[in-house]
């Protein structure tokens, strides 16, 4: 497994802090990869255990390679600051919700054919990135609000759902 160390600095897109992957660098990950690479990635020897992530591609052979908080704090680094990335081809990844379908979701979608619909049409990333945001739900109430927002966006209402625009159910 190929694994990457070098220094870059933590720059910003839209709101979300990354270090940008080379072509070349991503060449030497994975050979011809267009799609979200999966990764496992350290800033500065942190987190201890490597967190995987997706490395977004951008069109030109280069990729972002975006910074969750939990790496940020755990490494103590923020936008500016000039870092080094040990990152590798997450070899582990497999396609597909990494999180269980919630009884509660599922129940919501059997009871609504139009969300139930939009939600099998959903390409497959965003699919996890709801299961996985789901996942974290702890009490009765937040289950609830979140069941209902997203029944009403998948359902094909126009709104604002995990700080993104929903239209037409996608």
């Amino acid at each position: 497994m190929t694994k990457l160390h070098f220094k870059a600095v933590i720059e910003i897109y839209n709101g979300n802090p990354y270090v940008l992957m080379s072509p070349v660098r991503a060449l030497a990950l994975q050979k011809g990869w267009r799609k979200p690479m999966p990764v496992t990635v350290q800033i500065n020897g942190k987190p201890d255990k490597p967190w995987r992530i997706n490395m977004m591609p951008i069109g030109d052979g280069s990729f972002y390679l975006y910074l969750h908080g939990n790496v940020r704090k755990a490494s103590k680094t923020g936008v500016g600051d000039t870092v080094t990335v040990d990152v590798a081809f997450d070899e582990q990844y497999y396609n597909g919700p990494m999180h269980p379908m919630p009884d509660w979701f599922q129940e919501g979608l059997n009871e609504n054919v139009k969300a139930n619909k939009a939600w099998k049409n959903l390409i497959p990333s965003r699919q996890k990135e709801i299961l996985r945001y789901f996942s974290g739900l702890k009490s009765p109430q937040a289950k609830e609000r979140n069941l209902q927002k997203a029944l009403h966006v998948l359902s094909g209402h126009d709104d604002r759902f995990m700080a993104r625009t929903w239209k037409d159910g996608k």
